[in-house]
């Protein structure tokens, strides 16, 4: 029997998910708002200063590009908590609880793959070759320090004074990451997965939805830019 002060264990409010992890893309963000700096400054330039009809084609220009320019550099992200993955692309939505992730894929770019078979890029967790290749000169200088029984990024160990064998000043030890940012990132997902992958609350089924907010809008200004050239 319960009181009101001692409610049963089947009336307690659900566990609410922990807060949620957010990826995105730096680089992305920093290049998407100078690029939107810069087109609304030529295209406000135009739709204010032009002669004719090029403050309607700036119009139409800039409710065409704008919103393409948000879709790809500054909205997506990847949200992710003990539930569930949420992937914010340029054009869809797609809400995967971790249940029916089937795995995650590195390659030339992120992949989720769903059990159902679905496969969906994570724009928000770009790939860098670059970032890859020197991440990798790095493992490949440790190993062969550690080989060598030397100390790490120098040859020798280091003499009196911090001077190495003949007196020259040795570089010191190499603390640069031992893997790519995005690959760490993909890391800590695929350990969300493993964690939480069979959980009761990570099940559920995927849902995708398109990003009309973005899509209306740009439709509207190629439509009108359309007019526009065609009547021209």
């Amino acid at each position: 029997m319960t009181t009101p002060d001692h409610p049963s264990p089947a009336s307690q409010p659900p566990v609410p998910a922990g807060k949620d992890r957010i990826y995105r893309s730096p680089l992305g963000l920093a290049g998407g708002a100078l690029l939107l700096l810069v087109v609304l400054w030529l295209g406000f330039d135009a739709l204010f200063k032009g002669d004719g009809r090029t403050p309607w084609l700036a119009l139409a220009g800039l409710i065409l590009v704008v919103p393409l320019i948000l879709a790809f550099t500054l909205r997506p992200a990847v949200f992710a908590n003990e539930e569930r993955l949420r992937v914010r692309n340029p054009f869809r939505v797609i809400s995967l609880p971790w249940g029916e992730v089937a795995g995650l894929r590195s390659g030339y770019t992120n992949e989720v793959l769903a059990k159902s078979g679905g496969k969906y890029q994570l724009w928000a967790i770009p790939v860098s070759l670059r970032a890859r290749k020197k991440a990798a000169r790095r493992q490949q200088r440790a190993a062969a320090d550690a080989a060598r029984g030397g100390t790490p990024g120098g040859r020798g160990g280091l003499g009196p004074s911090g001077l190495g064998l003949g007196g020259f000043a040795l570089r010191g030890p190499d603390t640069g990451p031992a893997r790519a940012d995005t690959d760490k990132v993909m890391d800590d997902l695929r350990e969300l997965l493993d964690q939480h992958g069979t959980a009761e609350p990570a099940q559920g089924e995927v849902g995708v939805r398109w990003a009309y907010e973005v899509v209306a809008p740009a439709v509207a200004g190629a439509v009108l830019l359309a007019i526009l050239l065609a009547t021209g």
